[in-house]
């Protein structure tokens, strides 16, 4: 190690003026074992620098290269991991942590020791020695002898001092003058003895020379203290002089101090004095028009407007510190608060009593409109209170209390003002719907003292029954319980859908314009949050404004366009039960008004819903929605139960269904009433069940009956409503309107094949026989030798099917089907081609069994194709 260590010292040490104090060999912690050199060296040169240098061997050959150094003051941390045992492992924590295993546990702790040390003397700076044994480090500390060898290398690095280029000059000059000072160093010696007695008595010589000179410096020394002491005396004198000088100048700089600090208050107080002016003193006509101004005139008004607008800015006056001390403010500010109340009080009395003054003028106009379904207009009440809406808002924000109860008094004053005229038009667009007074009583409305009252219960027991046979006396079979679709005249759904959407037109500018004024009056658009202002858990009679749910339960406002809807909800809260009401009497007078009020309120609601999703009348309306919706589903529901409780009579033919015209008419009704309306899939929803019972009761109806056969009920009322589908064309029944088709087909066929039977039974016996023998697999042609199907049996078998017979026959026939069949389809003509048809395929089909197993025999049929053909064309002339 020591040949290493000097080996290091002269290749990479001594070059860059380092000395190696100390040398461990390492490997990394946990690698290929790959050693290297950690030394500790310090600088020869002042300041000295203290490093830890990571000394590697190169790979191309046996010399070292320096492959890294750390300065040892970034050392922070050294753990030797073990203070007890023997352990080669230690840690140097520099910017990382550096894990080290050194060969031997003697090199690790040698090593530790010296950066102890080099920290002790040299950096003094806080290194966490960790794991380290304290004993390590006690006989590391050095003391007098006892140093270690390191501790006497660095001593005698400290006490050497390199002679500087000038001592080897002077030297390298004495030496040349002595040549023999090297070879006799005592003849040197003694000559240099010799030169400095010379020079030790011509030092002597001069001090004893210039003592004269000394005695007189002292004597000039003594004359300058005298001249200094007259000099300190004078200045004592004018020293005196200039401090009463000095008092009075500081008199009168003391007295310009204050003097400026005078001036300097007197313009602050009068800055002071001017902003209070400025800032918190109310024109004299201003006070006079808060007082006594005229609040009914619009200059009175705008007076008064201005006056609580400077008294707002006066009262709202960002005060300076200490202004809320002086009395004057104190005065001015309860002056102007016995103002603010005193006009508060003022304003509220005055609008109080023109809410009230415009309930009794409203009231006055009731009976112009009593005859006429319009409503009382309120846009000049509207437009005369709207000039006290910034009075409004300066009560809001001086005043809230105030502003609440005028708030809470509009809405009880309006409420029932706008209660009274709308039951009003209410129970004049009833009297209208059911059309006389007289017919009105029947449908439970009365007068009374001239004014329009509507029974609700009477409405509930409403029941409209059917008042006409609307095809033949075969229809009565069906009792339909509540008013059809037909019995009304068209004229009268007209009107019903006029009166409907002219109620709609009304309400609707009455809310908007009623809710636009409620905005700009009580300023409740321009911001969304009210908090600190209103106690949410109050409700509209006990403070602040809150919504009252019909379940009870009350909703916190949380912003000013719910208080909108809640003072709408207030203001309006007869217009939903009063619509109920109308939709109630509109449903009971004909149940397909609901489809009318189906279309139109959905508009409505899709209008509403565009400006104001929100709105009280967007609300309101949908809430309607629903109830109608509901009555248009009872509607169908009826429907569907009515087909299901048909009753059909035993004696008489059953013909078209009533339910099957009831859904041709409902269905061309509504195809004119949703022409472009919002909630088509409502109605498409109501044909797929109306539809569907329709299928399901025809089937139910045929299968009970016994005048008619199954198959001519199936097959009228399905080709009536495929023809009904095919003429309205009806997206949504594409798929019923193909399954109609097919049952009305099937049926047809079906009742040609069960109704013509076999016309000519003996000889469709003998050619079932043929037909057998040829399956058991004897030759057609051979069939005639068959002793019961010779040609002798045949020829018996046709003579018995003469012409005038089979005419017979096909007469009878006719008279069968023209009885099954009713007028109104007029399928009669139909059904006897298809059995003309039928018949001809049969003949066809045995003239061919003849040509095929009687060949040559020359027998035929009596009758021919186009006899068949006159005949069917003779019956049905003839009948």
């Amino acid at each position: 190690m020591t040949a290493i260590k000097h080996a290091l010292q002269r290749d990479i040490f001594t070059p860059n003026d380092e000395r190696l104090l100390s040398i461990v060999n390492v490997c990394k912690a946990g690698k290929k074992k790959k050693n290297c050199f950690l030394c500790a060296t310090v600088t020869t040169e002042r300041p000295v620098q203290v490093k830890v240098v990571k000394v590697k061997k190169s790979d191309k050959g046996d010399f070292y290269k320096r492959q890294i150094a750390w300065a040892l003051r970034d050392l922070a941390v050294v753990d030797a991991k073990d203070a007890v045992k023997e352990n080669p492992e230690f840690d140097l924590h520099f910017e990382k942590i550096y894990k080290w295993v050194a060969s031997s546990t003697a090199e690790k702790n040698a090593f530790i020791s010296c950066i102890w040390k080099l920290n002790q003397r040299y950096l003094r700076k806080k290194i966490d020695f960790v794991n380290v044994s304290a004993q390590l480090l006690e006989e590391s500390v050095p003391s007098g002898e006892n140093q270690s060898v390191t501790g006497g290398d660095e001593e005698a690095v400290d006490e050497y001092q390199e002679l500087n280029a000038r001592e080897e000059q002077d030297i390298e000059i004495m030496m040349e003058g002595c040549e023999y000072a090297i070879s006799n160093a005592e003849a040197f010696a003694e000559k240099l003895s010799r030169e400095l007695q010379v020079l030790d008595g011509a030092n002597i010589q001069s001090i004893m020379a210039s003592e004269k000179q000394v005695t007189i410096l002292m004597q000039l020394l003594d004359e300058a203290l005298k001249e200094v002491d007259q000099i300190e005396l004078k200045l004592s004198s004018y020293e005196e002089m200039l401090q009463s000088v000095k008092e009075q100048m500081d008199q009168i700089s003391e007295s310009n101090h204050l003097i400026h600090l005078s001036n300097t208050n007197n313009v602050k107080l009068l800055s002071e004095i001017e902003f209070l002016v400025n800032h918190m003193d109310l024109a004299k006509g201003h006070i006079k028009a808060l007082q006594e101004g005229d609040l009914a005139s619009s200059r009175g008004i705008e007076a008064c407007t201005n006056a609580a607008d400077a008294l707002l800015q006066c009262m709202n006056v960002a005060l300076r510190p200490g202004h809320d001390m002086l009395l004057a403010v104190k005065q001015q500010q309860q002056r102007f608060s016995d103002l603010r109340e005193h006009f508060a009080r003022r304003l509220a009395s005055h609008l109080n009593n023109v809410f009230v003054q415009q309930g009794h003028d409203q009231s006055s106009t009731l009976a112009q409109h009593s005859v006429e379904l319009t409503l009382p207009n309120h846009h000049p009440f509207h437009r005369d209170l709207l000039r006290y809406a910034k009075l409004m808002e300066w009560l809001k924000s001086t005043d809230y209390g105030k502003y609440e109860g005028l708030t809470k008094n509009y809405m009880d004053y309006l409420s029932r003002l706008y209660e009274r005229e709308i039951k009003d038009f209410f129970e004049v667009a009833k009297i209208k719907m059911t059309g006389t007074t007289k017919e009105s009583k029947k449908f439970g409305l009365h007068g009374s003292s001239g004014k329009l009252t509507g029974s609700t219960s009477s409405l509930n027991k409403l029941s409209v029954q059917s008042s006409g046979n609307r095809r033949s006396q075969s229809s009565s079979l069906l009792d339909m319980g509540n008013m059809s679709a037909s019995d009304l005249d068209v004229a009268d759904r007209t009107k019903f859908d006029k009166i409907f959407e002219q109620v709609l037109s009304e309400l609707e500018p009455l809310c908007l314009a009623e809710q636009d004024f409620i905005s700009k009056f009580f300023k409740l658009q321009q911001h969304q949050s009210m908090s600190g202002t209103m106690t949410e858990a109050e409700d509209l009679d006990g403070g602040a404004l809150s919504r009252q749910h019909n379940s009870g339960t009350l909703l916190p406002v949380s912003s000013e366009k719910d208080m909108i809807r809640q003072m709408m909800i207030k203001i309006f809260r007869c217009i939903e039960p009063e619509l109920n009401n109308l939709i109630a009497l509109g449903d009971k007078i004909d149940s397909f008004n609901s489809l009318y009020m189906l279309v139109k309120m959905s508009h409505h609601v899709w209008t509403a819903q565009n400006v104001d999703p929100a709105s009280f009348l967007s609300t309101t309306l949908g809430n309607v929605l629903v109830t109608v919706k509901r009555n248009f589903d009872k509607c169908i529901s009826n429907q569907i139960r009515q087909m299901e409780e048909v009753k059909i009579s035993k004696k008489s033919k059953v013909g078209i269904l009533p339910f099957v015209v009831e859904f041709e008419e409902f269905a061309g009704l509504a195809e004119s009433i949703f022409k472009n309306a919002e909630r088509r899939g409502d109605l498409d929803k109501a044909y797929t069940k109306l539809i569907r019972g329709v299928f399901i009761n025809v089937e139910k109806v045929a299968n009970e009956s016994q005048k008619t056969p199954r198959d001519v009920v199936m097959m009228e009322n399905f080709h009536h409503i495929f023809a009904t589908l095919s003429r309205l064309k009806i997206s949504c029944l594409e798929a019923e309107k193909k399954e109609a088709k097919q049952k009305y087909t099937d049926h047809l066929q079906s009742y040609v094949i069960y109704s013509l039977g076999q016309p000519l039974e003996k000889l469709n016996h003998f050619f079932e026989g043929v037909e057998a023998r040829v399956a058991q697999g004897i030759r057609e042609e051979e069939v005639s030798y068959q002793l019961a199907f010779n040609k002798q049996e045949l020829r018996k078998v046709i003579r018995e099917y003469p012409g005038k017979e089979v005419k017979k026959g096909l007469d009878n026939l006719y008279k069968k089907v023209d009885k099954h069949l009713c007028e109104e389809e007029n399928l009669l003509q139909v059904v006897w081609h298809s059995m003309q048809d039928e018949f001809i395929r049969q003949y066809k089909h045995f003239e061919g069994l003849i040509a095929r197993c009687y060949p040559g025999s020359g027998v035929t049929m009596e009758f021919t194709i186009q006899d068949i053909l006159d005949y069917c064309s003779s019956i049905a002339q003839s009948h």
